[in-house]
């Protein structure tokens, strides 16, 4: 609304307000002087106050006392207007400029919007699914959409067998265990990624060796594996397993690194929890190596509320995969158990909330990926800004829209951008702390891409941006104009 349009002069009479306050909807208008220069806000309460002491509809506004009114100056956040807003119990606050002239009304209701980083996307399917579960009482673990899940996400991807487990970090956990991984062994992983896809190594007592990212993908670099599994081979003591994670939606570049593996005969699990959706050319992330992980937690691009997946092509090992998910129960008609097992299993009612996001992946693929694209070309004349790259063999999910300070903007820091997102309501986080920066996993060995690692300055310069599939147009443009705005602060 125009400002000039809440505003009134103090020869106004009080009917004027009133029928201003209730043509405008605002809750307030702008009291100024006759040379235009802010005094104060008029509410309806303040003009029932002057009616109580003895004025009348036709009287003016001069007998208004003069009252300091809370105001913003140009260039606030919208953090500080919502804390001025909460403080002083309003929902309404004027923006006054160097001159004393007001340039616009806030409201509590166009600016407390929060922009997460990546919401669950529900749709109606889901609840159909979850409704027949009720109505045949399978609440209980396992059911037929455990079943029909696991079937129809091994027919999406293109792998032979599903496992439908707790979460994708029971999936990585299941996987080293059918590997035979345990103590004393080594297991190499990205260092680039999420603790979930180093913690299980642990879990089985095994020693994480963490390997670095390449540029051209972000995921584990070819280069450094071949040094540490070179020198693996030097002391006599391969690894049991490599874990390759494909990182916000992207595949790794799994041809140079399978073929490492393969020379060695060390086994893969692809850790694929953040890639559900994406292609190496043209075959899905997650299916090329012996074992492969899906994620479904609540921030991923398809979600179950919590859950995983472990999927494979041999059959022996899904079977033991839900033999061990399933407390390890031997077939005997008491309870016996000869090895120790794992409450690992997915629920029949998260199963149905699945199946149902299962039906929309590729809606929510086009989503994301049209996200990242707005972004791209809206903001492709900020030379600070760098993108993910997304290399010819690959089709990326962008589950996260993901972008870097480029290396010669060294004014600008990853962390003051994020901050002055935070402070317009705007979510961003970093790029993943690399393992081998974490202090629970600084004594573990690294091996780097060249002389420099690439996952440091990732994560010294990485920027994740909102990016879910159910954000609007208009809410990504007002994340470009915060970051135009910082640009240009």
């Amino acid at each position: 609304m125009d400002i000039l349009e809440l505003s009134i002069l103090r020869h106004a009479t009080l009917r004027e307000a009133l029928a201003q306050l209730d043509r405008t909807a605002q809750g307030v208008i702008l009291l100024n002087d006759e040379s235009g220069r802010f005094e104060r806000t008029i509410t309806d309460g303040d003009l029932r106050r002057l009616m109580l002491q003895g004025a009348s509809l036709d009287d003016q506004l001069a007998d208004l006392a003069y009252a300091e009114s809370v105001t913003l100056a140009p260039g606030f956040t919208r953090r500080q207007a919502l804390e001025k807003m909460q403080k002083h119990g309003i929902n309404q606050v004027p923006v006054i400029d160097a001159s004393g002239r007001a340039v616009d009304l806030v409201l509590r209701a166009e600016i407390d919007e929060q922009i997460l980083l990546s919401t669950p996307h529900m749709g109606s399917a889901e609840l159909d699914f979850v409704g027949e579960a009720f109505r045949t009482n399978w609440i209980a673990p396992l059911g037929p959409n455990v079943d029909a899940f696991e079937h129809e996400l091994a027919d999406a991807v293109g792998a032979g067998h599903a496992v439908a487990l707790s979460s994708g970090t029971a999936a990585i956990h299941i996987a080293l265990i059918l590997l035979g991984v345990g103590h004393g062994d080594t297991v190499l992983c990205s260092s680039l990624t999420f603790a979930a896809s180093v913690n299980p190594i642990v879990y089985q007592g095994a020693e994480p060796v963490l390997i670095d990212s390449e540029p051209d993908s972000w995921n584990m670099s070819p280069v450094a594996l071949e040094r540490a599994l070179a020198a693996a081979a030097r002391a006599n003591r391969l690894p049991k397993a490599v874990i390759i994670v494909s990182l916000y939606g992207q595949s790794a570049d799994m041809d140079p690194l399978l073929e490492l593996c393969d020379h060695y005969g060390v086994p893969v699990v692809e850790d694929a929890a953040e890639s559900l959706g994406a292609t190496y050319k043209n075959k899905s992330s997650g299916t090329f190596g012996k074992l492969g992980i899906y994620s479904f937690n609540g921030n991923k691009i398809i979600t179950t509320s919590g859950g995983g997946m472990l999927v494979t092509e041999d059959k022996a090992l899904a079977d033991r995969a839900r033999f061990l998910a399933t407390q390890a129960r031997d077939p005997a008609p008491h309870y016996e158990h000869s090895v120790i097992g794992y409450n690992y299993r997915m629920s029949n009612i998260l199963a149905g909330v699945g199946r149902g996001q299962l039906s929309v992946l590729g809606e929510r693929v086009a989503a994301r990926r049209a996200v990242f694209d707005l972004y791209k070309s809206e903001l492709s004349d900020l030379g600070w800004l760098e993108w993910m790259p997304e290399p010819e063999w690959s089709h990326s999910t962008h589950w996260l829209s993901v972008c870097t300070i480029a290396k010669d903007s060294t004014h600008i820091r990853s962390s003051d951008v994020i901050a002055a997102l935070a402070a317009d309501l705007i979510e961003a986080r970093p790029v993943w702390k690399p393992m081998h920066l974490q202090p629970v996993f600084s004594s573990c060995d690294y091996y780097e891409h060249g002389n420099a690692s690439v996952s440091d300055g990732l994560f010294e310069r990485g920027i994740c941006l909102p990016s879910g599939s159910n954000m609007t147009e208009g809410q990504v443009l007002r994340v470009v104009e915060r970051l135009r705005a910082y640009s240009a602060a």
